[in-house]
């Protein structure tokens, strides 16, 4: 009789214990549900080329407070540079618009048709140098757009000589042209009245009147 009750007693807590369901994400995390179902959206990491993490991390904020922008949409990297998306709004995704030969990103997984909310991350490792094109879908039309630069050295910062671009000086390169122009009009302005309050009238009718 005792072994029987013991023998109960066992089999309750067998059926306890396999009422309890372990479940393992991709993203590492374990969870324990009793009987209720819980969905978790795992977070997703691609690694492009032949390596993968090791390397600097660069991070993008897709939708910063609302808005329909990645936040820096232009970024520089070196290759092997992980570029790491985090979601701060809802119903985005990141799609590839052009990138060099060789490469292989496809965006974030489900491609233009699946969107992300906030809280998801995706993350990127860019081995191929060149330039990446990359939108928004939903907001393309609205200016949601991105680019990264993949470059041996990564971005270039400022020391060194040479001849500093126009275009890249902040004004665009006809305005140089126009503020050249408009100095040397003041200067001949002020040659011209020079002669003017000093002779009277132009040097060149003065020599003709001789």
């Amino acid at each position: 009789m005792a072994a029987s009750g013991v023998a109960g007693g066992t089999a309750a807590g067998a059926t306890a214990a396999g009422a309890q369901e372990t479940t393992t994400t991709s993203s590492g995390n374990t969870t324990t549900a009793s009987g209720n179902e819980t969905t978790t959206a795992a977070n997703e990491t691609a690694t492009g080329g032949q390596s993968g993490g090791g390397g600097p991390t660069k991070e993008v904020i897709v939708g910063p407070g609302g808005s329909l922008v990645f936040e820096p949409a232009e970024i520089t990297i070196a290759p092997g540079t992980t570029v790491k998306f985090v979601w701060e709004s809802d119903n985005h995704n990141v799609v590839p618009d052009g990138q060099p030969d060789g490469a292989n990103w496809e965006g974030t997984e489900g491609g233009a048709s699946k969107t992300y909310d906030t809280g998801y991350e995706y993350s990127y490792t860019f081995e191929t140098t060149g330039t990446y094109e990359y939108f928004c879908q939903p907001h393309k039309t609205a200016g949601m757009v991105g680019s990264i630069t993949v470059q041996e050295g990564g971005p270039k910062t400022g020391g060194g000589g040479g001849e500093a671009d126009p275009k890249h000086m902040g004004v665009p390169f006809q305005a140089h042209f126009v503020g050249l122009a408009t100095l040397l009009m003041i200067v001949v302005s002020i040659i011209y009245t020079f002669f003017t309050v000093k002779y009277g009238e132009s040097p060149h009718a003065s020599g003709s009147n001789r």
